[in-house]
């Protein structure tokens, strides 16, 4: 069984920078993709950014290109999120999550259901 454990979260201004980092344990995670989403106040889950294998193509939300960098360190089997100019649209609790598969299609690496393993979320907040 693999467990997913996400950190780094916390209450940042807005323009500042943050940095996420989500932890397997149980089982290797460098079998298929990851990703990262967000579920905002009030609102759904959405996804944020995926990576299919450490140093693969990556693909991004429309709201976050730019500013957020996800990576994977195979090493450490970890995952990661570099988040940038930080706005206050961006609180959210952040959730990991991965798969057994690789997707190498955005639209496949976007969607929620392709991820059966999530952490429990890390909550970010970024006031104005």
């Amino acid at each position: 069984q693999v467990q997913l454990a996400e950190s780094g979260g916390g209450l940042v201004q807005a323009g500042d920078s943050l940095r996420l980092t989500c932890t397997a344990s149980g089982r290797t995670m460098k079998a298929g993709s990851m990703a990262w989403f967000r579920q905002g106040p009030g609102k759904e889950r959405e996804f944020v950014a995926s990576i299919p294998e450490e140093g693969g193509t990556t693909y991004y939300a429309d709201s976050v290109k730019g500013r957020f960098t996800i990576s994977r360190d195979y090493a450490k089997d970890t995952l990661t999120l570099q988040m940038k100019r930080l706005k206050p649209e961006d609180t959210a609790v952040y959730y990991c999550a991965g798969s057994r598969t690789i997707y190498r299609q955005s639209q496949l690496a976007s969607r929620d259901q392709s991820y059966a393993y999530w952490g429990q979320g890390t909550q970010v907040t970024v006031s104005s």
